[in-house]
């Protein structure tokens, strides 16, 4: 599972990855190239976090 996100929605990301997963998530920063092309999954703003389990 992985969900891309935001400042705004990080705590939310972790939340549902630990509900959905039952498995601690690994939050890394995207980086600057990654920031540009991709959005964060709960709203239009450029996607700053990765929360997966790999």
């Amino acid at each position: 599972m992985e969900i891309k996100c935001c400042k705004t929605h990080v705590e939310h990301a972790l939340d549902v990855f630990v509900a959905e997963t039952k498995n601690y998530p690994i939050l890394t920063e995207l980086s600057e190239t990654e920031k540009l092309s991709t959005t964060c999954d709960y709203c239009k703003e450029a996607a700053t976090y990765l929360v997966a389990n790999t």
